[in-house]
């Protein structure tokens, strides 16, 4: 246990057991602990391994790169359809951790092996994602932000598609295109703003 991670359960205000219990059991499969994103974080020769994070419903075990595991007892959940790397094991009381316990040690072994692996989760390029007819619109008709928004890294792009693309009525798409396009302009993504 790493004393500098003691707080982040000491002052958790809600699910305090469930993630108690998590944190055994990960540290039982000798990961290295350190407080990341504001949250308890477990890796493997310094390769981010698995998060334990909570919610309003539940909290959660989140492995990095569940994608690539062995999932036979269908508990790994990905959050969204544009989570491509990441899967959660969720848990409502301590019950489900003891009764899970074995399988998340499995899943926690099976993640350092896939780090040991060297294995990396093939994420789609950016092209493939999907581009709003009303932002393509914009783009053809202003060079200049269709050549800033290509010099954007692929990240700050997919989440500009991804952000234009949520929106269900086309009257918000546009409000949020008009928005950001300044920000576009000087080069920044949809977090930096």
């Amino acid at each position: 246990m790493n004393p500098d991670v003691d707080l982040y359960f000491d002052k958790a205000a809600a699910w305090q057991k469930e993630i108690g219990l998590l944190r055994k059991v990960i540290l039982d499969c000798g990961l290295e602990e350190e407080l990341k994103w504001g949250c308890p974080c477990y890796a493997y020769q310094s390769s981010n391994v698995v998060l334990i994070h909570t919610f309003k419903e539940y909290c959660a075990v989140l492995f990095f790169k569940g994608a690539l595991l062995n999932d036979p007892e269908g508990l790994l959940i990905q959050q969204t359809k544009n989570v491509q790397a990441a899967r959660q094991m969720r848990f409502t009381n301590p019950k489900e951790v003891t009764k899970y316990e074995h399988a998340l040690k499995a899943y926690v072994y099976e993640a350092i092996e896939v780090e040991k692996a060297g294995l990396k989760v093939k994420m789609k390029k950016t092209k493939e994602f999907e581009m709003p007819e009303e932002f393509r619109a914009a783009l053809e008709k202003k060079a200049a932000l269709k050549k800033a928004f290509e010099a954007l890294t692929p990240g700050r792009q997919r989440a500009y598609l991804l952000f234009f693309g949520s929106a269900k009525q086309a009257k918000t798409r546009e409000e949020r295109i008009k928005k950001y396009v300044p920000e576009i302009m000087k080069g920044k993504g949809l977090n930096d703003v």
